[in-house]
């Protein structure tokens, strides 16, 4: 199968090429950033994709799947930016896949957009909605792009399209929220609030890769969330990781953390760190037969070497 994958230089997304590349398939990727060491046989094109040269690789090389993952967050672009990539670009990939007869469409979502509540359910189901917009308004663009993916499937009822909201990943790569958030070394200190000891869903970068393969193999129709292991408390993934957790008062947690140069949350962001936001993934496990192949204590034991 011929597949693009937008945004591939980002680091679940390299991972998910090599293994798409050596299952056999033709892979083509766009980013605006450079892959210097990309595998010989993946093509990559170096653009916007809201730009005429993306669309030129949909008319030339007709892809029959899409995987975007050519979204960003809060810690790398301000918010005009995001808006431009994430909505903007999640709505001109969708045409392009309408317009050029792409058979599948991947949508890499966050679970994080249900947003966290002290008043929500413990485990979140596809049937929520997304509400992260209330109670932490940088992920609005994430959002909105969650959304118009979704509605990619009675806007093109012909393309079969799939939005994935992954867990919380860490791997090899560093990168990514809970691995900023972790930092990128051993005795990191991470600043908490005091308190409050939410249960944190993380999954290897690995296992978000193997979902990726398993929806586009189950050629997925709708909306799932996708998790990893059983999900554990804040204070025990610090721990785990050989982090050294700082629980903070909550009115003088910015005060603190930027005096002591921590790594500091927006203060919107703070009841990611005070409530949960925990998915159930039941429906994708019955109709791909995924099971994460990566255990917690596997999972944190990897994750705590890389930072070494």
């Amino acid at each position: 199968m011929k597949i693009l994958i937008t945004g591939i230089s980002g680091g679940i997304a390299r991972a998910l090429a090599k293994e798409l590349l050596h299952l056999g398939h033709e892979v083509l990727g766009v980013d605006r950033r450079p892959w210097p060491d990309a595998p010989a046989g993946i093509q990559l094109f170096n653009a916007d994709i809201r730009k005429r040269p993306a669309e030129d690789i949909f008319r030339h090389h007709r892809p029959e799947a899409v995987i975007h993952m050519a979204t960003v967050t809060h810690l790398t672009a301000h918010q005009e930016e995001r808006y431009r990539i994430n909505l903007g670009g999640t709505q001109t990939i969708f045409e392009h896949c309408h317009n050029y007869e792409v058979k599948q469409a991947i949508f890499i979502g966050r679970h994080t957009v249900y947003g966290a509540a002290a008043d929500a359910p413990l485990y979140r189901t596809e049937a929520e909605p997304p509400l992260a917009t209330a109670t932490y308004p940088a992920l609005a663009d994430l959002v909105a792009a969650d959304l118009f993916a979704g509605s990619a499937l009675w806007r093109y009822p012909q393309l079969d399209t799939a939005v994935l909201r992954l867990a919380y990943t860490l791997g090899p790569s560093m990168r990514g929220t809970l691995a900023s958030f972790l930092g990128e070394s051993r005795g990191h200190r991470v600043p908490t609030i005091m308190g409050f000891d939410p249960l944190f869903q993380v999954m290897h970068e690995d296992d978000a890769v193997r979902a990726i393969i398993a929806s586009l193999n189950a050629k997925l129709r709708g909306v799932y969330n996708v998790a990893g292991p059983t999900p554990l408390p804040l204070s025990v993934l610090c721990k785990s990781t050989n982090r050294t957790q700082i629980p903070l008062p909550e009115p003088l947690y910015t005060v603190i953390t930027r005096s002591l140069n921590l790594t500091s949350l927006p203060i919107s962001a703070i009841r990611h760190i005070k409530y949960p936001v925990v998915i159930q993934d039941r429906s994708f496990r019955e109709l791909t037969g995924y099971q994460p192949s990566i255990d917690q204590e596997n999972l944190l034991a990897s994750f705590e070497s890389y930072s070494r």
